[in-house]
């Protein structure tokens, strides 16, 4: 196995990847500073929310088909996993499968447990989940609770494994552990590559790992035009679909936030090589995205008419959505990689990017990576002048849009979006990160962002309304959005 992978835990992105959560300036000192790893975290004095890395780790499986995925935590840890459980009833239902929810547990760490110990509640837990689903595998994510406390996963796994004869695999996520919540990505991605992944028994020459989100079944049509198969990683897999990723002629990713760390070790180990073209969004990084799936697959001979098609398909609505479009301001927010294929998008639709905010940066990724989502951004659009990394922070996003006033906002996740509104800003929330990939990506972005300004009057109600929770000092005496920075106060 690869140097990331002969322990039971991944070393967080703070230390693995040098992530930071604080930084404001312009595109090219970002890339340059990252190229040459100069940035550092600088604290906030004041810090208004945050998300959590067990989050995040949950995000990535518990729409496995046949698995249950019990926190071994407090309660409250697990309230997240409604939202999770509709988006996977809507995705299987939208993508033609029988409608299922997630199949969740928590082993309800109390007070009193972290005295005496939770290892009994887990052994329940996972002997509840044996009785109800019957299920093929199962996760166990850690908690910031079990961690305290030092709960021995790895004991507690490998015992019951020998009682209900599957798989169960340690997820190590404490949130305590990492500030970066995309840390919980990986943490999943490890637990798989440790106890699920296989030895490929023969390459299958027109499969494709794609690493996604619970979304559209987007992908398989695009990729379908080149006759190629999509293997969706870990979206609404089973088992068997999992153990298999090995025998994929070669793997993509949304971005490299979510699954670098994976495909690194896919390629190094399994000799499954990692596309080396930002994802598909936008025309040019669509058109270099399915050269390299080409290139793999044995289907170099079609992809330039393929490519050349699909252009002269949507060139008529893109030149009407560009003219419509024409002359508006954009503003993006959203995870670290995942903020520049908006913005390449926003780009290719004739917007104006007054700025860009992204929830982390990684100064480097796994592995040798052959490319960089934001250098191939700023070689395309050129310098964007305002570039910020704030971890979900709207006291500080607040001032950032008062003072940039874009047309529209551009958010990935739910809750910044009504920070637009409030401001007057026509405000789109992608929260699906499939839909806007490709070709008919593009131009149905497009279509909802000219359907979203036409909403403008009603965003004007709203703001005219709306309270803004922060005080005179902060909103009109405060100039630096980013005051807290380096340890001043109020």
């Amino acid at each position: 196995m690869s140097e990331f992978t002969n322990t039971v835990e991944v070393e967080v992105r703070e230390r693995r990847l040098q992530a930071i959560l604080s930084y404001h300036g312009n595109a090219e000192d970002l890339l340059k500073k990252s190229n040459e790893g100069e940035l550092k975290s600088i604290n906030r004095t004041y810090s208004q929310c945050s998300s959590c890395a067990f989050s995040c780790s949950a995000n990535s499986i518990v729409s496995v088909e046949d698995a249950v995925v019990i926190g071994h935590s407090p309660i409250g840890c697990s309230t997240q996993i409604p939202g999770r459980n509709v988006n996977v009833l809507a995705a299987t239902g939208s993508w033609g499968m029988k409608p299922r929810g997630i199949r969740y547990i928590s082993s309800n760490i109390e007070e009193k447990d972290t005295i005496y110990g939770a290892a009994e509640k887990l052994r329940t837990a996972i002997r509840e989940a044996d009785k109800r689903y019957h299920p093929k595998v199962i996760f166990i994510q850690s908690s910031c609770a079990s961690g305290i406390i030092g709960e021995d996963l790895e004991s507690i796994a490998g015992e019951m494994e020998q009682e209900v004869g599957y798989s169960i695999v340690p997820v190590y996520c404490e949130g305590f552990k990492s500030k970066i919540w995309a840390s919980g990505f990986d943490a999943s991605y490890h637990g798989i590559l440790r106890k699920l992944v296989k030895a490929p028994k023969e390459k299958q020459k027109d499969l494709v790992n794609v690493f996604s989100f619970v979304g559209s079944d987007t992908f398989s049509k695009l990729l379908g035009k080149l006759g190629v198969r999509v293997n969706y990683m870990v979206t609404l897999n089973n088992l068997e679909e999992i153990e298999k990723m090995t025998e994929a002629t070669c793997s993509a990713t949304i971005c490299e936030t979510l699954s670098t760390y994976i495909t690194n070790v896919l390629e190094k180990d399994y000799n499954v090589p990692n596309i080396v073209s930002p994802p598909p969004y936008g025309i040019n990084w669509t058109d270099n995205w399915l050269r390299e799936i080409a290139k793999f697959t044995g289907k170099s001979d079609i992809v330039e008419e393929v490519i050349k098609s699909e252009h002269e398909r949507i060139r008529p609505r893109l030149e009407e959505l560009r003219q419509q479009l024409q002359g508006k301001t954009i503003y993006v927010m959203s995870g670290q990689a995942f903020a520049y294929n908006l913005s390449n998008i926003a780009y290719d639709l004739g917007l104006k990017i007054v700025g860009v905010n992204q929830l982390h940066h990684d100064q480097h990724y796994d592995g040798d990576h052959r490319f960089n989502a934001l250098e191939s951004l700023v070689e395309k659009t050129g310098n964007i002048e305002n570039i910020s990394v704030c971890n979900l922070q709207p006291y500080e996003i607040i001032k950032v849009l008062k003072k940039l006033k874009p047309d529209i906002l551009l958010a990935r996740h739910r809750g910044i979006t009504p920070l637009g509104t409030k401001l007057g800003i026509v405000s789109l929330l992608e929260g699906d990160s499939n839909s806007s990939i490709g070709y008919d990506g593009l131009i149905s972005m497009g279509e909802r962002l000219v359907e979203a300004l036409q909403t403008q009057v009603l965003v004007d109600n709203f703001a005219n309304h709306a309270q803004i929770p922060y005080s005179k000092w902060w909103l009109e005496e405060i100039e630096d959005p980013f005051y807290f920075e380096g340890g001043k106060t109020v």
